[in-house]
């Protein structure tokens, strides 16, 4: 991190409560008037313009000279923005099998992309696999690698961001590990641990269709069942940093038992590998889910079967999580999307069975996201820890 690099790190994480909302405006709504700072923020202009000084004189806001609107007379407009590339963040997403990087600027534009197997699971391996990634992507970047301000991880499972610990992660086989403080130590830069749906969650609020928007809820469909939730304006991470894993919802038959060693989860019935299981046990030999989709779009009853529970778990999940925060808009999103035709139908049908009242007007709509846009989401949640 160089000189600069440092001063404006410096600059963020000391900023008064009032600088750190101006500053969280120009980054997710530029180019913005400081009159309509003032309306988002609700603060006075006088407080605008000296929360906007000190990030202008450090080079991470531009404010060009004021000019009249189309030439006519009148209050000048004095549009800010962010300055891109004054930052560099890297957003690292870690899955079962390979780790996902990306290097960003602040408005987390990708810059560069790795990606490399992981062939363990436990805590070291998967730290030496970011570490190499962290180290191809300074190669790629040259000399803006100085601009690095800091490292997001995401990670599926119970992740406590303030200290960095994975309380509990299913799908890696980890519990109480201090992950982040392995990073932190190893990378010798600082580091953002967060969910991975969270960090999604945090990505779409700032950067995404969320923007702008009071209330919204992500649904992930794959090898877990996840969901992150944006209430008033503000990513819900809960007391505990758990909030919104309706995949952990004992909605399904309590003899189904679900990877984290708890029973009639909807994920024991609705992750992919559950379905893949039902499928498999079914036909009596081993399916694996590509095959279980090909065998449900050509009709074969058993995988239809398991689409159809697997789908109804999922509305009637979604049901309760927008009946409990009512939020306007729910994205499903994952790698199950892809194949959503499969579960649309059931899936729908259960949550207008279940929604209560005015909730059923609740508008769920899929948005594809790559590994990519996961390990953006972690850089994602890297800005938004300097900035609070």
């Amino acid at each position: 991190m160089d000189h600069d690099t440092a001063a404006r790190t410096t600059l963020i994480r000391s900023a008064s409560e009032a600088g750190s909302r101006v500053f969280a405006t120009i980054l997710t709504r530029s180019p913005i008037s400081r009159i309509d700072i003032a309306r988002q923020t609700g603060l006075s202009q006088a407080a605008v313009t000296k929360a906007v000084s000190p990030l202008v004189a450090a080079g991470l806001v531009d404010a060009p000279p004021a000019t009249h609107r189309d030439g006519n007379p009148g209050r000048p407009a004095a549009p800010v923005s962010i300055v891109p590339d004054a930052m560099v963040l890297l957003g690292i997403k870690v899955n079962v099998d390979e780790v996902i990087g990306v290097a960003t600027d602040l408005a987390t534009t990708v810059l560069a992309a790795e990606t490399r197997p992981l062939a363990a699971h436990d805590p070291g391996s998967a730290a030496e696999a970011i570490i190499e990634v962290v180290r191809r992507l300074e190669e790629r970047l040259g000399d803006k690698r100085d601009a690095i301000a800091g490292v997001g991880v995401s990670v599926s499972g119970d992740v406590d961001t303030s200290t960095g610990v994975v309380r509990e992660s299913a799908i890696m086989g980890w519990a109480d590990e201090d992950f982040g403080g392995l990073l932190q130590e190893r990378l010798g830069r600082p580091v953002t641990l967060e969910n991975d749906v969270h960090a999604l969650t945090v990505g779409e609020h700032w950067f995404g269709v969320g923007l702008g928007m009071e209330s919204f809820a992500i649904v992930t469909i794959g090898r877990g069942i996840g969901s992150g939730l944006h209430l008033n304006g503000q990513v819900v991470t809960g007391a505990f940093g758990v909030s919104g894993e309706i995949g952990h919802l004992p909605l399904a038959d309590p003899a189904r038992i679900c990877s984290c060693g708890r029973r009639g989860c909807v994920e024991a019935v609705a992750s992919t590998a559950a379905i893949a299981a039902t499928v498999s046990a079914a036909l009596g030999r081993d399916v694996d889910i590509e095959e279980a989709v090909r065998l449900a779009h050509a009709g074969d009853p058993a995988a239809e079967a398991a689409f159809r529970e697997a789908a109804g778990l999922i509305g009637t999940a979604i049901a309760t999580l927008v009946n409990l925060a009512g939020p306007e808009l729910v994205i499903i999103g994952g790698e199950g999307v892809s194949n959503f035709d499969l579960f649309e139908k059931n899936l729908r049908d259960a949550f207008e069975a279940h929604a209560f009242g005015a909730a059923a007007r609740c508008r769920i709509v899929t948005r594809p996201h790559t590994f990519q846009d996961w390990a953006r989401g972690a850089a994602a949640a890297a800005i938004q820890s300097l900035v609070r």
